[in-house]
């Protein structure tokens, strides 16, 4: 009798230690099948883990970002245990068998090679089916060639200069008057209200609030796991957007019925009059699902960066009394009026503090790419249909690209960086349609910053978080007073 229970448990325990081999290598023993069939065994899937069926590493990736604190062991445990090599991993992320590239070269191969890779976001039903980043062609030039006009040009930077100038002031002085204030919280609102206002022609008001309260919600599910369900992230999300959509579309019937868009120079209008070749406008649809992803793209990464500028300058007051010495000849010079773009533009040690903060920042951990077909790179395959992961951050943390690159130092900019190692905004055509914009936001809000204001920060020791967006616990919890 004893016998026999000693080898039903033996054979139980053999069981489950084969299923749970079994779950443990699925996602590699399948897509590895998968990939010999389709290459006849002439090409092999880069080194990696696929991780556990229908999660993938999912829990491995969430371990290291939101637990642990320390997103770069990630990508630095893969390179201990499998090497550089040629710089790419196999992985599950995000619902989808994917390539991670993080060195210049592969990162380079993937972002440059348009006719191998197209953009295709995880959760594109937030951003927009028809908006500049998922669609291709010629409806993707069509629509870039306006939009880098209307907001990432001189002429109009130079327009935007002025245009954005009046909320930060009328913001900071707000701030200083209340003495704390958490900068993150406080970023976002005067940045959604300078982008309601060119985008759309929203002034301050509840229309203005409903809509932050979306974008907060919307911006939240993008980094999220697709699940469409009640209770998830994702699928609060795309009722954001859904909401956020009609705000959007009720004001396009506005326009469209009482002609309130006279005089209204703003970047829906613009789009609503945008045609091809043969004279084709963009249909409603076209221009809402732009307007929603422009404002995601704008939105998060503008407050991102105002908020680390904050944190960074309150660290290094060397680098404060440097941008005052630049500034200060300006303010006396223009004796109440507001700086220009081409004064701005003018400042060099601005411009190399503005690029130090968004390197640092790392707003965008990682961009996507979709492999149109089966590709192969040094000797490995990319198969078709996969995600690749353009690891962004690993690039601009990497000593091997940037010296000490967990240190502020503006300086370092005095040399430009190594070929492909400072991408930010992304690359090829799909770089970042408004990379200028955004660094125009940043230099502008110095400008007023260190002329006028000191502050310090109350949680220097503050612990970070970095899902969806790297920042502190406490959001840069700050105070401020006028000097």
């Amino acid at each position: 009798m004893e016998m026999a229970t000693g080898f039903w448990v033996a054979l139980l325990v053999g069981i489950l230690a084969v299923v749970g081999w079994l779950l443990w290598w699925w996602n590699d023993i399948l897509y590895a099948l998968r990939s010999l069939r389709r290459t006849g065994g002439g090409a092999k899937l880069p080194p990696g883990y696929m991780g556990i069926p229908f999660l993938g590493e999912m829990l491995t990736f969430l371990w290291y970002f939101k637990i642990l604190g320390r997103p770069d062991d990630y990508i630095n445990s893969k390179r201990r245990k499998y090497g550089d090599g040629v710089g790419l991993y196999r992985t599950h992320l995000f619902g989808s068998p994917a390539i991670i590239a993080c060195t210049p070269s592969a990162n380079k191969f993937v972002l440059q090679t348009e006719s191998s890779f197209f953009l295709e976001w995880p959760s594109v039903e937030l951003v927009g089916t028809t908006s500049l980043v998922a669609v291709q062609g010629s409806s993707h030039t069509r629509v870039r060639s306006f939009v880098v006009r209307a907001i990432n040009q001189p002429d109009a930077l130079r327009k935007i200069a002025l245009m954005v100038q009046p909320r930060i002031t009328i913001a900071l002085e707000s701030w200083a008057q209340k003495g704390r204030i958490r900068v993150y919280k406080e970023a976002k609102k005067v940045t959604f209200a300078n982008i309601g206002k060119y985008f759309a022609s929203f002034e301050p008001g509840l229309v203005l609030d409903t809509l932050d309260e979306l974008f907060k919600g919307l911006t939240a599910g993008i980094r999220a796991y697709p699940i469409n369900f009640p209770g998830t992230a994702f699928h609060h999300a795309l009722q954001c957007r859904k909401k956020a959509m009609a705000i959007f579309r009720d004001e396009m019937e506005k326009r469209k019925k009482c002609d309130t868009s006279k005089g209204k120079k703003d970047l829906m209008e613009g789009l609503m009059q945008v045609k091809d070749d043969d004279g084709k406008q963009l249909t409603e649809t076209e221009v809402l699902d732009n307007i929603v992803s422009l404002v995601v793209a704008g939105y998060t990464s503008t407050s991102v960066a105002i908020m680390w500028a904050f944190y960074y300058l309150a660290m290094h007051p060397d680098v404060v009394e440097k941008l005052r010495e630049e500034h200060t000849p300006i303010t006396k010079k223009l004796n109440g009026e507001f700086i220009a773009y081409d004064e701005i533009s003018s400042c060099k040690y601005t411009g190399k503090v503005v690029e130090e903060i968004i390197r640092l920042a790392n707003i965008a951990a990682f961009i996507f790419r979709t492999a149109k077909t089966d590709v192969e790179y040094k000797g490995y395959i990319i198969p078709k249909g996969w995600k690749v992961v353009c690891w962004l951050r690993y690039l601009h943390t990497n000593p091997e690209n940037f010296e000490d690159p967990m240190c502020f130092n503006p300086d370092r900019w005095n040399e430009p960086p190594k070929p492909g190692s400072y991408l930010v905004f992304g690359g090829g055509s799909r770089i970042c349609a408004g990379n200028m914009l955004a660094r125009l936001q940043v230099a502008v809000l110095l400008h007023h910053l260190v002329v006028g204001y000191r502050w310090e920060l109350v949680n220097p020791n503050a612990t970070m978080s970095y899902l969806p967006h790297p920042k502190p616990a406490d959001e840069v919890e700050i105070d401020i007073c006028r000097i």
